[in-house]
């Protein structure tokens, strides 16, 4: 753990700025979808380079530089990533953006820590939360820049970049290609003559706006009974915010709701499954059968982990328990959503048994539950799900009956060269809903997963023991 030094700050803020698109966009106002609503806080990622020969050579001054010159041609494409979020209605309240080129915000810092001082990087350190840039904004979203972004140069010569996007601006996978533009666009990778793809981003929402939805559901071409009962996911969570209230009296953490908690109240702990740890699972649930019984590294290390979570929470048998788990969307409309789609695209699957069946199940008849859910997305579970979004949402109780997947695995962050090579770690910071488990590549292993989880204290060694044990 690193410690502020004597007399000095951890780190030390040494200029910020607005940063512009180098071109301005006319302005407009871009209508988001329920998914793009769901959550418009900054989600931030830090991103470790290490001090190798070239990396040194570079000076702050012209890291800052680079990637502001970066930035002012990404903005110029992603041309709402310089605006900010706005209700047109104040009657409903519902976000968009206004793309009007207030700009991003772009930091230098420096600090007296050495990157070997923090340890593991793959290991949350409440150092981390020095290394990123938290607008003040007092819940006027209309405040709040979409992207931050802060550099900080360490005693050793490495460098952190802390970068923070809004996720009512991007998705996982749009936010993966507004970095890579990003770092491409910089005066670093053009030194070196990388240049940027062709592939260009399309910022409309299209059918996933819900007033589009209705537009079809009314000319017919969808036939779809109360869509939103289509959307499992929707009805398992309230089902389980349901008996929550109904038994809330007996929970230790029943009252409470997410903005009560705050990530404090949570131990982060990354969990690195080796590639050959991930294939001696498969071994042991799979046996003989492998041949005919394929199975995702995904699929299985979820199966295992849902398993281990509400056996730590030692749930009684008849409670129902639920899996719910990130599906991307955007292969799964009719028409398909185009090449480039830059908003969330994202909905939940959902499987849902009481806590003694999901005990007493084994890992493959699991798996098999999951490839259901998963394939139950269809256009018709989307548009359900959206609409379902339509109600009026309250604050989500804490729900250890609940387990949240993102699989971030597809999505290598680390490789993304803003520097002189790949980051050493790219570490996501707590997230709105810090017990979701995030699954991500390891920059060293790249067969196996990093399980980036958010745990009570007290369930932290159950978990752990569940979660580990039978793995070698």
């Amino acid at each position: 753990m690193a410690k502020q030094h004597e007399n000095c700050p951890a780190v030390c803020v040494t200029k910020s700025i607005s940063v512009y698109p180098k071109s301005l966009s006319p302005q407009k106002i871009l209508n988001l979808s329920n998914l793009d609503r769901q959550c418009p806080l900054l989600m931030y990622l830090v991103f470790f380079y290490k001090p190798t020969f070239d990396c040194q050579n570079l000076s702050l001054d012209y890291v800052f530089s680079s990637l502001k010159s970066g930035l002012e041609e990404t903005l110029s494409i992603w041309y709402p990533a310089a605006g900010r979020l706005m209700s047109l209605n104040p009657s409903d309240r519902k976000l968009n953006i206004w793309c009007n080129n207030k700009g991003a915000i772009l930091v230098e810092a420096l600090t007296r820590v050495k990157l070997s001082e923090l340890g593991d990087l793959s290991q949350y350190n409440e150092f981390f939360e020095n290394l990123v840039y938290k607008p003040v904004f007092n819940g006027n979203f209309s405040e709040m820049p979409l992207v931050v972004a802060q550099v900080t140069r360490f005693a050793c010569g490495g460098y952190s970049i802390g970068i923070g996007t809004s996720h009512s601006l991007f998705d996982g996978p749009a936010t993966y290609d507004f970095l890579s533009a990003w770092a491409c666009n910089s005066a670093i990778k053009k030194r070196k003559g990388v240049t940027v793809s062709d592939h260009q981003p399309v910022h409309e929402r299209g059918l996933m706006v819900l007033d589009n939805i209705s537009h079809v559901h009314n000319a017919g071409t969808v036939k779809s009974p109360v869509a939103a009962a289509r959307a499992a996911a929707i009805d398992h969570l309230y089902q389980l915010i349901k008996n929550t209230m109904i038994n809330s009296q007996n929970s230790e953490v029943g009252g409470l709701n997410f903005s009560e908690m705050g990530s404090s109240n949570y131990v982060l702990k990354t969990f690195h499954l080796s590639g050959a740890i991930v294939e001696s699972l498969k071994r042991k649930v799979l046996g003989e059968r492998r041949g005919n019984f394929s199975c995702s590294s995904f699929e299985l290390v979820a199966a295992h982990l849902w398993k281990a979570r509400t056996k730590a929470f030692a749930l009684k048998k008849e409670t129902m328990v639920c899996l719910q788990f990130a599906v991307d969307t955007r292969n799964k409309m009719v028409p398909p959503l185009p090449k480039g789609f830059s908003g969330n695209a994202y909905v939940l699957a959902s499987v849902a048994l009481t806590a003694g069946e999901l005990e007493e199940l084994s890992h493959e008849a699991i798996v098999e539950k999951i490839k259901e859910a998963k394939n139950s997305i269809n256009n018709e579970y989307v548009n359900g799900y959206i609409e379902a979004l339509d109600a009026p949402q309250g604050s989500l109780p804490p729900l250890k009956e609940l387990t949240i997947l993102s699989d971030w695995t597809r999505m290598p962050f680390h490789k993304i060269d803003f520097l002189n090579g790949e980051a050493a770690y790219a570490s996501p910071l707590a997230s709105p809903i810090p017990q979701v488990a995030y699954f991500m590549q390891n920059p060293s292993d790249l067969r196996g997963i990093d399980v980036r989880i958010g745990l009570f204290p007290q369930t932290l060694d159950a978990f752990s023991h569940y979660f580990l044990r039978n793995l070698q």
